[in-house]
Formats: structure tokens, C-alpha cells, sequence
């Protein structure tokens, strides 16, 4: 018997495939700092946690395939006050912005067919695609610009008759990279101008600094046709193990289409959806601190890894992630080394190699990619383990 060629083909995770090398070191008693995958520390808010408390429902029953009237209606609430006017049919709660993309792929594109994607990506997109038989072509960006989108001309380079869409995260993971207004739409009129969709990865809606603003693919006049916006309640609300997220579209055609993917898979969680429903209504105070903390973390992990000769990075200005290039041939030996060889008073770091967020063969292979989740007590630690491990691996490598 053979396996299937998508079971084949399918992505290890990169931010996931070196935990055997964390559990061994941390068998051995050494504390491993977790640098390698976006879990915020940040507390889940109460009113989150105060829902699954007080569910008193007998039986836990089946939900609506779009998701619950109650979250819909809540939903409708939070990007209202974004300035998206929406109606219920207008968005389908699904389990986590996974199956967000997942049905955003599925439903524009036929197998064989072509999605544009900024690399370095999200690297879970090449399993969605991978799982709905779609290719992604990427187009570059690059770590000594920041990861700014290329121009006009480079997108409408790998533009042909299968391509169906062009796909942003905005902010970005891995990069933290914000796409500025003009960039939202410029590639808008990309879309416009060849007839493809526009999904846009908004996760990290909130998290962004130094005074920018974040533009949605929703926010974009004349576009509606066009438009499909992914999201999750994950990383906003540090509620990451909940699973929800949503499919935005004022496409009436693709969310008729979307709900019959729904339907298949009958309906999103129900307990999650209204732990969820109770954050939508958070003060405005809870995104300002938040964004505070973020931004200081940010600072402190930028500052040291700009001390370190021969690291290129620039400063990130959304997300909760930062690439750094850095003075070695193999950023993944280098993690794994960390983990088996070294350790400063017993504790170590974990990093993601940047490798695995790339589609294009043999780039990021020096870069790493590092998400700054920990408080700034144990970054600061972690980040100084880190510049001396790195500096003793370029010695004896």
C-alpha cells in the first residue's frame, strides 16, 4: 500500500519539529526558554475564563454550521467599531483561523491552481495548500528591507491563468512586518486589475507600534467583490488553545460557497464561541496595555540582537515576531546545538529556524526566526543566553 501524495508532500512544522530536542534537554534538567512559537504569556482575560466556569448547559448540543447568532452578532460589534460595517451573512465562525485559510483556499482555487504568498509565510500555509492540492508561488521579501512587498511588476510577474489569489498576513509571522495603506491597496488594484481574489491574515490586527495603523482588506472602497479577510480570536485574546476564528467576505457568492464547507464539517465549538463572544466587548484598555507590554519586549529583543556583530535585522512594527539573520551557514544546527551542547546555569533557548518559512529551496537558511512572548525579566535572560551561545558556536563551528 502506498500513502497518499498530499501525505507525502505535507510540511514537518518547523516551529514544532525540534521539540524532541527541547524534551530531552529539559530530561536533563535544564530549563529551556521557549522562543520558537507564538504562545503569548499574557493572561487569557477573566471574562474569557469566567464562561467556561458558568456553562451550565445540559447537553452539549450542536451549533449553527455559520457559527452562533450571539458571536456573529458580537463579531459584527468588534469590527464595527473598526469601521467595517457587517451583517450576519457577511461571516462563518470556524474552528480557528486554520480552517479560515484553509476554506479561503479551497474556495477560490481549483487543485493546481496558484496562490501568491510574501515569503518568508506562516508556514501552516503550505500544509492548507498542501491539503486542498493548491500551489503557493512565492514572492520574496527580504530581511535588510525589512520584508517590504515588492513592486507592482514583481507580483504581476507570477501572475498567470491559475493564479487565483494573492495572499497577505498583515501584520506578519514570521516577519512583524505592517503593510502600510498604500501597500493594502496597491496590491488591491493588483487583484482589480488580473480578476483574482485577495485573502488577507489579520490575526495580528492589534498588534502594532511606533504610532501606524492597521488597514483592512475591508477597509478598501469598491472592492467588496474582491475581498476575503481570515481571522482568529488566538493571539488577541491569548486564548490560543480556544480555536476560533471567522471567514469575512462581502462576496455573497463566496461565503454561500464557504457555508457549504462549513456544513460538511457541521459546526465550530460552541463553549469556545462564547468564551470568545465575552471578549468582544473588552475595554479598549485591555489592547493598549497589551500593546504596551509588546512593544517593550519588542524593544528589548531588537536592542540585543543589533549588538551582536554580523546579526541583520530590522526593527519589526507589528506581531510578535522578529527574523534575524545571522553570521552562520545553518541557523537550524545552531538551534539544535543550543538545545543538545549548551546551556548558561542551566538554562537554555529555543528558537525557530526561519528555514521552514520559506517556499523558495535554500533561503532562510541563516535567518531565525524568534517570538518575543516572555515576560521581559525571562527575555532578558533568555536573549543574553542566546548572544552567548551564539558567540561560542561561532568559535567552534
Amino acid at each position: 500500500m502506498k500513502l497518499s501524495q498530499r501525505a507525502l508532500n505535507i510540511q514537518a512544522s518547523p516551529i514544532r519539529k525540534l521539540m524532541p530536542h527541547a524534551q530531552n534537554t529539559k530530561n536533563r534538567g535544564i530549563k529551556v526558554y521557549h522562543l520558537n512559537i507564538g504562545q503569548p504569556d499574557i493572561p487569557t482575560p477573566s471574562e474569557m475564563i469566567k464562561v467556561y466556569h458558568e456553562f451550565s448547559e445540559k447537553v452539549l448540543a450542536y451549533g449553527p454550521s455559520q457559527g452562533l447568532e450571539v458571536y456573529q452578532q458580537g463579531l459584527i460589534h468588534y469590527y464595527g467599531k473598526l469601521g467595517i460595517s457587517l451583517s450576519a451573512q457577511d461571516i462563518i465562525v470556524t474552528t480557528a483561523g486554520s480552517e479560515a485559510i484553509t476554506f479561503a483556499m479551497m474556495v477560490v482555487a481549483n487543485e493546481g491552481d496558484e496562490i501568491i504568498v510574501p515569503e518568508p509565510f506562516y508556514t501552516n500555509y503550505n500544509g492548507f495548500a498542501t491539503m486542498a492540492s493548491i500551489q503557493l508561488k512565492a514572492i520574496t521579501t527580504y530581511a535588510e528591507n525589512g520584508f517590504a512587498l515588492p513592486a507592482d511588476t514583481e507580483f504581476e510577474a507570477l501572475i498567470t491563468p491559475k493564479t487565483k489569489a494573492i495572499m497577505l498576513c498583515n501584520p506578519g509571522n514570521p516577519t512583524g512586518a505592517v503593510y502600510s495603506k498604500e501597500d493594502i491597496f496597491r496590491v488591491a488594484n493588483i487583484c482589480k486589475k488580473h480578476g483574482i481574489f485577495m485573502i488577507s491574515d489579520e490575526v495580528y490586527r492589534e498588534f502594532i507600534y511606533d504610532g501606524l495603523t492597521h488597514t483592512s482588506v475591508l477597509q478598501i472602497p469598491e472592492f467588496s467583490e474582491y475581498a476575503i479577510l481570515v481571522d482568529s480570536v488566538s493571539k488577541r485574546y491569548s486564548a490560543c488553545g480556544a480555536r476560533i476564528g471567522c471567514i469575512v467576505s462581502k462576496n455573497n457568492e463566496i461565503m454561500a460557497a464557504t457555508l457549504k464547507f462549513a456544513q460538511a464539517r457541521l459546526c465550530p465549538p460552541t463553549i469556545d464561541q462564547l468564551a470568545a463572544n465575552a471578549c468582544v466587548y473588552l475595554p479598549d484598555e485591555y489592547f493598549h496595555e497589551m500593546v504596551t507590554e509588546y512593544q517593550s519586549r519588542r524593544d528589548l529583543v531588537y536592542d540585543e540582537l543589533v549588538s551582536i556583530p554580523g546579526v541583520i535585522c530590522k526593527k519589526p512594527q507589528g506581531a510578535f515576531y522578529i527574523i534575524a539573520k545571522l553570521p552562520i551557514a545553518n541557523a537550524e544546527d545552531f538551534v539544535i546545538w543550543m538545545l543538545d551542547n549548551y546551556q548558561m546555569n542551566g538554562e537554555t533557548v529555543m528558537a525557530a529556524p526561519a528555514e521552514g518559512f520559506y517556499a523558495s529551496s535554500g533561503l532562510g537558511k541563516d535567518e531565525l526566526r524568534l517570538a518575543y512572548i516572555l515576560n521581559k525579566e525571562d527575555l532578558g535572560k533568555a536573549m543574553n543566553i542566546f548572544r552567548e551561545g551564539l558567540a561560542q558556536y561561532i568559535k567552534t563551528h
